[in-house]
C-alpha cells in the first residue's frame, strides 16, 4: 500500500510547485519516496517470480524510481516538478529501450500500465511483422482472461490514419499494425493505491500483461 501522507504531499506538491516550497518541505518529500520505494520493492519482487527476463537482470528498487525532478528544457510549462512517483520495471533497466511494466502513483490518476512506448523505427518494424505473421497468437493473448480482467485492450492514441509501408486496409490485423505504440493501462483509484493488498493488485495487472511484453521484447532480439 502507498500511505495516505504519500498522497497528501503530492496533492500539496502540485498546488506548491516551486523550489522554495519543496525545500521547505524535504522531510516530506523524503519520507513519500521511502514509501514509494517500499511498494516498488514488493512489486519487484513478485515481478522476478513472474517474468524470467526481470529476474535476469537483478533490479534494484531505487533505480525503477523515476526522479521527481521534470525536464524543463523544451517544455512551456517551467514547474520544477512532477505531481507524481512513477516506477518502470524493464528487462537491462531504464536505459535498456525494452518493454515493461509501469507503476504511476498520483492522487486522482494512479494506474498500473506496461509495453513499449514509441519503439524505434527498427524495432517497431520487426514487431509489425510480429503481428502480422502471427496474428491468431496475438489476439488471443490480448483476448487472454488474465489480460481481459484489467485491461480493455491496447491504446489506440497516436495511431497512424493509413496503413503503414508494406501493409493492406483489409489486412486483418491493420488497427494493431497502425500503432506506433503498444501499451495497455488499467486506472487504480485512490482507495485502491491506499488499500493493503496494492502490490497484489498490481502483480495481478501485470501478469496479465507477462504475455505482451514478452512478445515485445522478442522483437529486440529478432530486428
Amino acid at each position: 500500500m502507498a500511505k495516505t501522507t504519500t498522497l497528501d504531499f503530492l496533492t500539496q506538491l502540485r498546488a506548491n510547485n516551486s523550489k522554495d516550497w519543496f525545500d521547505q518541505h524535504r522531510k516530506q518529500y523524503d519520507t513519500a519516496k521511502a514509501d514509494v520505494i517500499t511498494l516498488l520493492t514488493d512489486v519487484l519482487a513478485g515481478l522476478e517470480r513472474m517474468d524470467p527476463a526481470i529476474a535476469a537482470s537483478q533490479l534494484v528498487p531505487k533505480s525503477c524510481l523515476f526522479r521527481i525532478n521534470r525536464d524543463v528544457r523544451f517544455s512551456a510549462d517551467k514547474s520544477p516538478y512532477k505531481s507524481n512517483f512513477g516506477g518502470w520495471f524493464n528487462p537491462g533497466g531504464k536505459k535498456s529501450a525494452s518493454a515493461g511494466y509501469y507503476v504511476n502513483i498520483e492522487p486522482g490518476n494512479s494506474f498500473v500500465a506496461g509495453g513499449m512506448y514509441m519503439p524505434e523505427p527498427a524495432t517497431l518494424t520487426t514487431i509489425r511483422q510480429e503481428i502480422d505473421y502471427n496474428f491468431a497468437g496475438f489476439e488471443e493473448m490480448l483476448n487472454a482472461p488474465a489480460f481481459k480482467k484489467y485491461y480493455d485492450g491496447l491504446s489506440m492514441d497516436g495511431s497512424l490514419v493509413r496503413p503503414p509501408k508494406g501493409y493492406e486496409a483489409d489486412n486483418p490485423a491493420i488497427d494493431y499494425l497502425k500503432l506506433k505504440s503498444f501499451t495497455a493501462s488499467h486506472k487504480l483509484t485512490d482507495k485502491a493505491v491506499t488499500s493493503s493488498n496494492l502490490s497484489e493488485t498490481i502483480l495481478d495487472a501485470c501478469a496479465g500483461l507477462q504475455p505482451l511484453v514478452a512478445f515485445l521484447n522478442r522483437a529486440l532480439v529478432t530486428e
